[in-house]
């Protein structure tokens, strides 16, 4: 992500939690041939929502290191307000 873009703003309203206080948010494009399951997560948000845009940010709670095993993202997941969890093919509900 070390690209940054300014947001236009009539989008400003459904990309707030990606736009910076300066107008800018730094995305990371993707290719259906790179990453297929992402890509059509995101096609499938957007054709949902309008928004083809998805918020990518650090798998931790306060005070602990970010998620890195599969065992620690159930832990977390466990102990947050997330409602589901994807690990590789599996859907996790609470």
């Amino acid at each position: 992500m070390i690209m940054v873009v300014p947001v236009r703003k009539n989008q400003w309203k459904n990309l707030g939690a990606i736009t910076h206080v300066d107008g800018t948010a730094r995305p990371q494009l993707i290719k259906r041939e790179t990453n297929y399951m992402y890509y059509d997560i995101v096609k499938a948000f957007g054709k949902k929502t309008g928004v083809y845009t998805l918020l990518n940010t650090s798998f931790n709670l306060k005070g602990d290191p970010i998620v890195n095993t599969p065992e620690e993202a159930y832990s977390t997941f466990m102990r947050s307000g997330i409602d589901a969890l994807v690990l590789d093919n599996y859907l996790i509900e609470k």
